[in-house]
């Protein structure tokens, strides 16, 4: 945070933007600068946006906080899932490699399915990553998603970031210092509003010479001079075009209410750094369209969709809402009980098919033992039947009897 103070944050700013080869179609670190992820499969370094764990930087650290009382434990069972916020998906095929490696190893450990729960860029993050997984695998391996404040269609405040900058909503930062790191990621483009959503005659950025929408981001980029930043939108504007449903369950939520970015007017002499906003409805930073984009997959998909909105609760504050954490401490619950009752009919049933043996070896057959034991079984397989294909997420948790596991995931 002491980085992001007048004067200190020019040096912060080079540090922390990406250079694009044109090439190669990637980024890399400033010269001279090396980064890392610390803590995967942890929990810290995801419940805090900074090492010092001053409050203002927390950022699953209440969810956690609340699931533990459930019995989750720390780097135990509740696992991280941190990745560089500052690329795309198309960067990051070591990352979804090392998170589905997180996922079989923790499912391994408490043979149960994992619940992923994720946080804005997350959400469309695993959306590409499930896509690329085989519908048996997340059959077998999640439980179920909770995604909060999703950004599962981008949003239009990445395009004021583009054009005014954004001061990531700490009045002591200018905007136009942090907007040539801003526009160095190619996660910035990843999270330009879909064209699936927002159509042509929509304008998004209004000026006295042109108007723009989804359909010429490439005119918007040209006129602010940005090169790089239209080969970074030419390679992400894809990676969910006509994506399928996920193929797991989903507990869609986010805030609403909460005056958001829906188009930027400028006066004569004033593109790009000074717009007039028009605010729209969303959660400051997500518009409504997009956070319940996951809606539409509920009648292509045989997993249940579930959806909840929170009136006034904005981006961030999504992340310590009582009724938020409410919800997934409701969730995990019941999914353990579940699993609980689960385990205790298997125990019976394997029992008494156990009791069967042995009366079969004494020569005693009992039908009344036999029908029990079918009766079981079939009660058994209809459970399983009802909670295939759902699972944990991003920041994903996985329920057991006795032992419980969770993985948290960043997001934008």
């Amino acid at each position: 945070m002491e980085l992001l103070v007048p004067y200190v944050i020019d040096c912060w700013v080079d540090n922390m933007r990406l250079v694009y080869d044109n090439v190669t179609r990637t980024t890399t670190n400033s010269p001279g600068v090396q980064t890392r992820i610390p803590g995967f499969g942890n929990s810290s370094t995801v419940e805090w946006l900074d090492p010092s764990q001053r409050s203002p930087t927390g950022y699953f650290k209440d969810i956690v906080n609340a699931i533990s009382t459930l019995g989750y434990e720390r780097g135990v069972t509740v696992r991280g899932a941190p990745f560089d916020f500052r690329k795309a998906p198309n960067e990051l095929g070591d990352y979804f490699l090392m998170l589905r490696q997180l996922i079989e190893e923790t499912y391994v450990y408490t043979g149960r399915k994992i619940v992923l729960i994720l946080h804005s860029m997350g959400a469309p993050m695993t959306h590409y990553f499930l896509n690329r997984q085989p519908q048996a695998w997340k059959d077998r391996y999640i439980e179920t998603v909770v995604s909060l404040a999703g950004a599962w269609g981008g949003s239009i405040k990445a395009v004021k970031v583009y054009t005014a900058g954004d001061n990531l909503g700490i009045y002591v930062i200018n905007a136009m210092k942090v907007r040539t790191e801003q526009r160095s990621a190619p996660s910035l483009a990843f999270l330009l509003p879909s064209d699936e959503i927002w159509g042509e005659n929509e304008t998004l950025v209004q000026t006295p010479a042109k108007n723009y929408s989804t359909w010429n981001f490439k005119d918007l980029f040209e006129d602010l001079n940005l090169p790089d930043a239209l080969n970074m939108y030419l390679d992400t504007k894809d990676l969910l075009r006509n994506a399928p449903a996920p193929g797991v369950e989903i507990h869609c939520l986010h805030g609403e209410e909460v005056k958001t970015v829906e188009k930027l007017i400028y006066a004569e002499g004033q593109f790009p750094d000074n717009p007039v906003i028009v605010y729209g409805g969303g959660d400051g930073t997500v518009n409504t369209l997009s956070a319940q984009r996951c809606l539409n997959w509920s009648d292509k998909q045989k997993n249940k969709i579930y959806y909840k909105t929170f009136s006034g609760v904005d981006h961030m504050q999504i992340l310590r809402d009582k009724g938020s954490i409410g919800y997934i401490v409701e969730l995990l619950s019941n999914i353990t009980k579940t699993n609980e009752r689960q385990a205790k009919r298997k125990m019976s049933y394997l029992e008494r098919k156990e009791k069967r043996k042995e009366n079969e070896l004494l020569g005693d057959h009992n039908t009344e033992n036999e029908v029990a034991i079918n009766a079981n079984e079939n009660e058994l397989n209809s459970e399983n039947k009802e909670r295939s294909g759902t699972g944990n997420g991003i920041l994903a948790t996985i329920t057991v009897p006795q032992q419980k596991k969770v993985l948290l995931g960043n997001g934008l």
